[in-house]
């Protein structure tokens, strides 16, 4: 079983930068495609970003420029940059985990509040 604990989230006034983290215990998830995902209140789960095991990141139109996704070298801690934030970009943040052959073999971090704010 795979556990997922994500930090970095807070407050932060627009044009300033956070730094997410979330790592993986209780199995290697090296092999895994590591994303973010945001939920802001009343809208559905989004995609952000997701980086896979060889290190090819995609993003959503949204963050691009703006957002950086990375891994460590373990592979096992997924990072999200993210620079120039905007009240648009309040949301819950999740991180996801998920096996590229094996789909349903996902997981997904508690979630962290970023709130962009004056």
């Amino acid at each position: 079983q795979v556990q997922l604990v994500e930090s970095g989230g807070g407050l932060v006034q627009p044009g300033g930068s956070l730094r997410l983290s979330c790592a993986a215990s209780g199995s290697s998830v090296s092999r895994y495609v590591m994303g973010w995902y945001r939920q802001a209140p009343g809208k559905q789960r989004e995609l952000v970003a997701i980086i896979s095991s060889g290190g090819s990141t995609n993003y959503a139109d949204s963050v691009k420029g703006r957002f950086t996704i990375s891994r460590d070298n373990t592979g096992n801690t997924v990072y999200l940059q993210m620079n120039s934030l905007q009240p648009e970009d309040t949301a819950v943040y999740y991180c996801n985990i998920r096996h590229p052959l094996f789909p349903s073999s996902s997981y997904w971090g508690q979630g962290t509040q970023v709130t962009v704010s004056s």
